[in-house]
């Protein structure tokens, strides 16, 4: 005579949905992407003089040197980067995923850690573990 299986498993809040994982790899895409594009943007969206630097009773102040400010096409991809950015963030923040895992009972510090492990979950990150070790 076997053993009958349970009813079901217990829940598990790291489960992650598939569409979960997928708007979280967007997000983290998006927000490489905007890094990269903020990487090669002059330091003031505006134009601007800049600053000398100044040492103040030991303090130091860093400089500015002037900025010629963004050009339009610049200005615009960043702006569409991050609004896509908040899009996706947004899909992440407020899946329902989140509500069936407050409704199974997970709240505090499981509820963060769930929303933590989201962040390094298979199919949830641009690169997986061994394509880091294959890049560096």
């Amino acid at each position: 005579m076997s053993t009958p299986a349970p009813d079901s498993a217990p829940f598990d809040p790291h489960a992650f949905p598939a569409d979960l994982l997928a708007a979280q790899r967007q997000a983290a895409e998006l927000y490489a992407a905007l890094r990269a594009h903020q990487a090669t943007l002059p330091w003031s969206r505006e134009p601007h003089d800049g600053w000398p630097e100044d040492t103040e009773r030991g303090r130091e102040h860093s400089g500015r040197p002037a900025s010629p400010g963004w050009t339009a096409a610049e200005a615009a991809e960043f702006d569409r980067l991050l609004a896509e950015l908040r899009t996706a963030t947004a899909q992440v923040q407020c899946h329902p995923w989140w509500e069936r895992c407050t409704a199974e009972g997970i709240k505090g510090e499981a509820m963060v850690t769930a929303r933590q492990a989201l962040k390094y979950a298979e199919g949830a990150v641009p690169l997986g573990r061994s394509d880091v070790e294959t890049a560096a």
